[in-house]
């Protein structure tokens, strides 16, 4: 019989010959002995094998993965859940179900790419198996916080299309959430403003995506299931169930993780509270901490596309690629503990078919723009594969685009939602790191990020970004951002010296806020200098008479790629040069005091906070 007629676990014990530790599992569960384990040794010699064929997968390079083998790899986890079934042991039951939660805000397309990975995710590798067609142990919760009623009707559509391909999807909109909080006492609802917002009926939508995971918290208690162990997990609208890799075709975004599966084996065996996983692809910070080390990057792809023939193959493929680990990303790497480097990326042409430098030059232009909505084209990150238990680790930050928990962290809101700041989730992982310790983790469960629509090439809706034909104007985005680092670094060093345990005086907590706002202010302006001296350095390179993509005739094609380099130069100028409009509103001085006023009370006022949620989880 052909190997490829095998059951998956037999197709790859004969496949690596030369791994006893395979031979040795396949022994264990192949042909009899199916009958004769149990359902807890069955799962765990496949467990053992999946991850043992996992390593196989990727080889000597973590991150180039071989696709011979993906689909049996995938076929294991179905045939997992098959024996799983088949056993019908009463304890399936126990086994965890997830409430995956999705905040939206004017996103449908996004929406429904990500409800479309999540549906592929369960047909791939079937956690929990099917019951009537329906995935039983996976439910899915959109909150919606648009403003548009045709994005509405949108998104109501989805959850409903989904409910009949085989997903539990419950639509929590504006209407659901209003019902909800009126079951709340008045007094409870002026406790909760902090947290919850307040609920103003005629302008109920883009509340902001703290205040609206709060709301939905609500109803997630309503949901728990004693008798069921349950894990709810937070995902963006803009992610997938996928990871981005290398192959020898490129970059590819794949089904190489199940990610239920890795979930459910981390939280049955350990005793932790709360996991957070990060992303691969587009970066999961503002452009507003990313320009300085892109416009380095253009610059330096200028200068060496200058030395090329226009007509000539294509010498941009194959170039470096950042670690994850890293946050190459970030103009201020350091403050997160990481290595700066001043070392420029290049970028890595994407184009497959046969392909010369004006081509290369062109695709880099239609992308240059999509910067502003968050891609980063020289610095997009990739999944690395490692031993899962090997990279649980004590956690700092929840990414809140990616993290799960058991009920019991119902308790732990997403705090200052109200100032709709940025940075919201490092700055509740310093509390949680206070006060659970090795009980928060992250681990090596990254989802795909990707920042854009593919037919537009800009995201659908992102708060403090305005759009003027052309012209982008980040500065709400900016200054969202520059006070949100401020809240994140104060707090760093409050929870060091024991806050939220401790008391600590309002004079104090000003103290620190006044601090670490000056210091910020001044690495803010630092980073704006250098992005000066940049402009004008492209504006002297691009300009160049002498400079191919100014002297070959003047195509159509030469003319977008040439305006869309100047459309990204210009909005560089706009959002990072002298007479930015976002430098200019985090030095007013009314508005920095504001946002200090703002931050010592949100800070002062948040034991009292936490005393009146519990109260109202309790009751």
């Amino acid at each position: 019989m052909a190997h490829t007629d095998l059951p998956a676990l037999e197709f790859f014990v004969a496949l690596f010959d030369d791994n006893p530790m395979l031979h040795q599992l396949g022994d264990q569960l192949i042909g009899d002995s199916y009958a004769n384990c149990t359902l807890k040794e069955t799962m765990q010699r496949y467990q053992k094998a999946i991850q043992l064929i996992g390593d196989e997968l990727w080889g000597e390079r973590s991150d180039y993965l071989n696709e011979t083998y993906l689909q049996k790899y995938q076929q294991l986890y179905r045939e997992l859940e098959q024996l799983i079934s088949l056993k019908n042991c009463a304890n399936r039951k126990y086994r965890p179900s997830f409430i995956i939660t999705i905040p939206v805000a004017d996103r449908p397309q996004h929406l429904q790419s990500c409800l479309d990975s999540l549906l592929t995710l369960c047909h791939t590798f079937h956690y929990g198996g099917q019951i009537d067609g329906r995935f039983n142990k996976v439910k899915v919760i959109i909150a919606d916080d648009s403003k548009e009623i045709s994005n509405i009707s949108k998104n109501r559509d989805i959850a409903q299309h989904f409910c009949g391909e085989g997903l539990e999807v419950i639509y929590f909109g504006q209407h659901e959430q209003l019902q909800q909080l009126d079951q709340l006492p008045d007094s409870e609802k002026v406790a909760l403003k902090p947290i919850l917002g307040n609920i103003d009926r005629s302008r109920f939508y883009h509340k902001g995506a703290s205040i609206m995971r709060n709301i939905t918290y609500l109803k997630l208690r309503k949901l728990i299931d004693s008798e069921v162990p349950t894990l709810f997990y937070f995902i963006d609208s803009d992610q997938e169930f996928k990871v981005k890799v290398n192959t020898p075709e490129g970059d590819r975004d794949i089904y190489a993780i199940s990610f239920l599966h890795d979930l459910e084996q981390i939280f049955t065996q350990q005793p932790i509270e709360i996991l957070t996983g990060k992303v691969v692809g587009d970066p999961p910070v503002s452009p507003s901490v990313m320009a300085g080390n892109f416009l380095e990057d253009v610059i330096s792809f200028l200068h060496r596309i200058s030395t090329q023939k226009p007509n000539v193959s294509c010498q941009f493929h194959n170039m470096q690629k950042p670690r994850t680990d890293d946050a190459s990303y970030h103009d201020m790497a350091d403050l997160f503990g990481f290595k700066t480097t001043s070392q420029s990326f290049q970028y890595s042409c994407p184009l497959t078919a046969q392909h010369d430098h004006f081509a290369c030059f062109s695709d880099f232009a239609d992308k240059l723009n999509r910067f502003f909505d968050g891609e980063h084209p020289t610095r997009k990150t990739y999944y690395e594969h490692q031993q899962l238990n090997t990279t649980i680790a004590a956690a700092r930050t929840i990414y809140t685009g990616n993290y799960i928990f058991r009920a019991s962290a119902l308790d732990y809101f997403i705090p200052f939602a109200t100032l709709k700041l940025r940075m919201a989730g490092p700055v509740l992982g310093r509390i949680i790191k206070a006060e659970l310790g090795d009980q928060f983790v992250s681990a090596n469960l990254p989802m795909l990020h990707k920042r854009t629509v593919h037919e537009t090439g800009q995201s659908e809706f992102r708060p403090g970004v305005n759009r003027e034909q052309r012209q982008i104007d980040l500065s709400g985005e900016f200054e969202r951002q520059f006070f949100g680092d401020v809240m994140l670094f104060t707090m760093e060093l409050l929870t060091a010296e024991g806050y939220p345990q401790q008391t600590i005086s309002t004079d104090e907590i000003r103290a620190y806020v006044e601090q670490i706002e000056a210091n910020m202010h001044h690495k803010y302006l630092t980073k704006q200098n250098q992005i000066i001296k940049n402009i004008a350095l492209f504006r002297t390179i691009f300009s160049d008479p002498q400079q191919w993509w100014n002297s070959i005739d003047n195509s159509t094609l030469t003319t977008e790629a040439k305006l869309n380099f100047k459309t990204f130069i210009d909005n560089i100028e706009h959002n990072f040069g002298e007479d930015a409009a976002a430098y200019k509103l985090i030095g007013s001085a009314d508005n920095r005091e504001k946002r200090l006023n703002e931050i010592v009370d949100a800070i002062s006022q948040y034991s009292q906070d936490r005393i009146h949620w519990k109260s109202t989880l309790a009751d």
